[in-house]
């Protein structure tokens, strides 16, 4: 009862404790970790011990699984200099220079201090991006702060494992190679193997719970068999075979699930990854007041441990700034995705100033045997790196970000991109259904209609301030599913349906309310002003677009046609070889479309405010 009741209360602080935090704009890890530092004081509240076990293998396997199965291996791919900079080499060199201050500092060997050093080592993005999400970092950032923390726990765990086994034994360079060629190698091709046996697995499974049950093992299904491979005292790391696992399988997953697996699949994961990395800082809370009882045993004096602490809080953050600033040119190499040869320095102080520590660093702590001098002084130097990490990097990095004018992805531009990429594959659609020849043509026609339907909803978002025909479509759409539900809840009530075909109906309903609202939640997002910036694309040269003028006049300001024919306009575009100012798709009369079909003129542009997008009929390319 009294584990059941403590479980309880952990997930409705941090439930409440997160929603307090939304409301107030203040970051979620930071609140539930003060909050779990003024709990442990409270003297009838019995907190519970934060085990190793508990963090390695409870928790650390499904929170990198979660995150992996997000991330995408082409960005993995391409940012994995950066990845490899920060997640690797960093973690080393902070290793050993927080290793040399805790050495020069505390009577302990260095074998101890570097183990130390590779605890307070690996960033926790899981705070840093949390907050870098809230302000509108670049989407590139994320990405590379996210593909760190994937990747940093392994180094960490690994070198950790390198000073206690150098703290009992005498260990050799060539020991340490091979121990991290075991842990990385040992890691991925266990990573590998279990993402072919679950995509063999799950091709063949057509039903959304079975598929979900199955993604819920992949995660300890890595990591444990990863953790056995042994060559003396080094293991595998499981770790890296979680990540493998869960990029692969994410990758692979618009083929070998359903939509509606993936769906399933994705709020599932969602939800466990939200109790776990928030109930994670609300733990390290809770230990504070633990940790500094245990502090009371040490012989060491006040003023000594008071330094020590201080002097790695700032280790650690100077040299991840000097490590970023440092090797600028050389963390990001030529990107033709991004058309970007260096990292500005703006990028390079906010990735250094983003190394929030987290709760592996204090599990890690924990690794250090309890027979060794010093210990609790060490766990204690762990804690206060985690917090003051929090504290200070936390609570500035938001205004750091606003400093330096730095800003997230527009979502005007997003839906751009979107845009583009749906009329791409709608045409597509399209081009094949003109090759069945055997159907019935007015099936054919409500089929083509509805594909044409989605672009034309993207692209009438754009530019627009009245309610398009897909908001008003939408509007009009959920109030009537709100009248069949509760049409659908009088019948249920007499009792004359059957319980399992009331269900399946209000599921149906659910699904589509769902899709509407998801829908409606991103085109909230489309209200800021300035120009809208135009995505790049790596499909070659258009000559077309390159040919197009931008000086062309228009021949209007309204859509004449629109005028003449009593039609109500959406989204205008203007034909950059004549002037002629038409509506879009999403408008009765398609007269933009209806211009080209008619004069064979390949490009037009957006006609909207602080729009400069263009597009070519001919290429379906855009510009």
């Amino acid at each position: 009862m009294h584990i059941a009741l403590t479980l309880l209360a952990i997930a409705a602080s941090v439930v409440a404790v997160t929603a307090l935090a939304e409301r107030i704009r203040f970051s979620a890890p930071l609140l539930l970790m003060l909050v779990g530092i003024v709990v442990s004081y409270v003297p009838w509240i019995h907190e519970p011990a934060l085990n190793t076990n508990i963090v390695l293998i409870g928790f650390l396997p499904p929170l990198l699984y979660a995150a992996a199965i997000r991330s995408s291996i082409i960005d993995f791919r391409t940012n994995w200099r950066s990845i490899a900079y920060l997640s690797v080499l960093l973690v080393i060199v902070t290793a050993f220079g927080v290793g040399l201050i805790t050495w020069l500092i505390l009577p302990v060997p260095f074998a101890l201090a570097f183990a130390f050093g590779a605890v307070v080592a690996p960033p926790d993005a899981v705070a840093a991006t949390t907050i870098a999400r809230r302000v509108g970092l670049p989407r590139r950032l994320i990405t590379i702060l996210e593909g760190e923390s994937l990747l940093n726990d392994a180094t960490a765990i690994t070198c950790v494992r390198v000073g206690l086994i150098a703290l009992a034994t005498q260990v050799t360079a060539l020991d340490v190679a091979a121990g991290f060629a075991i842990a990385a190698l040992g890691g991925a091709v266990v990573g590998f193997a279990i993402a072919w046996v679950a995509t063999q697995v799950r091709k063949r499974i057509t039903q959304p719970v079975f598929d979900t049950a199955i993604s819920f093992m992949v995660p300890w299904a890595a990591y444990l068999p990863a953790e056995e491979i042994r060559w003396g005292e080094f293991h595998g790391s499981g770790v890296i075979a979680v990540v493998v696992a869960g990029l692969i399988l994410g990758h692979k997953s618009p083929i070998i699930q359903s939509g509606l697996s993936r769906l399933s699949e994705r709020v599932n994961w969602t939800t466990i990854q939200f109790l776990l990395e928030n109930t994670v800082f609300l733990l390290i809370g809770l230990q504070a007041r633990q940790i500094v009882l245990n502090l009371g045993r040490s012989d060491l004096s006040a003023a000594r441990i008071a330094g020590f602490c201080i002097a790695v809080l700032l280790g650690v953050m100077a040299i991840r700034m000097l490590w970023t600033i440092g090797g600028r040119f050389g963390l990001l190499p030529r990107d033709s995705r991004y058309r970007s040869q260096r990292l500005p320095w703006s990028h390079a102080i906010v990735v250094g100033w983003a190394g929030l520590r987290g709760v592996v660093t204090l599990a890690t702590a924990l690794l250090i045997p309890a027979e060794v001098e010093n210990r609790d002084v060490l766990v204690f130097g762990a804690m206060i790196v985690v917090a003051g990490t929090l504290l200070i990097q936390g609570l500035s990095l938001p205004g750091l970000v606003r400093r330096l004018g730095l800003r997230g992805p527009d979502p005007r531009s997003d839906a751009l991109q979107a845009a583009t990429v749906l009329q791409t594959a709608s045409n597509a659609a399209l081009a094949e259904l003109d090759t069945i020849t055997d159907a019935d043509p007015d099936v054919v026609q409500r089929v083509r209609d509805r594909i044409a339907a989605r672009p034309e909803a993207l692209w009438e978002r754009l530019g627009s301030d009245d309610e398009t025909p897909s908001e008003e479509y939408r509007r009009l759409r959920l109030e009537t599913i709100h009248a069949e539900r509760a049409e659908v809840l009088r019948i249920r009530s007499t009792g004359t349906v059957d319980h399992d075909v009331i269900e399946e109906v209000l599921g149906s309903l659910d699904i589509e309310e769902s899709m509407l609202t998801l829908v409606n939640e991103r085109a909230d997002l489309l209200d800021e002003g300035g120009p809208v910036e135009v995505p790049l694309v790596d499909e070659g040269p258009c000559d077309d677009l390159q040919a197009a003028s931008p000086d062309t006049p228009p021949l209007s300001e309204v859509c004449e046609d629109c005028v003449r024919e009593g039609t109500r306009t959406v989204h205008l575009r203007m034909c950059l070889t004549c002037g002629n100012v038409g509506c879009c798709d999403s408008s009765v009369g398609q007269h933009a479309t209806r211009h080209f079909r008619r004069t064979g003129h390949p490009v037009m542009r957006s006609f909207e405010p602080d729009e400069t997008w263009r597009w070519c009929y001919l290429h379906q390319r855009l510009g």
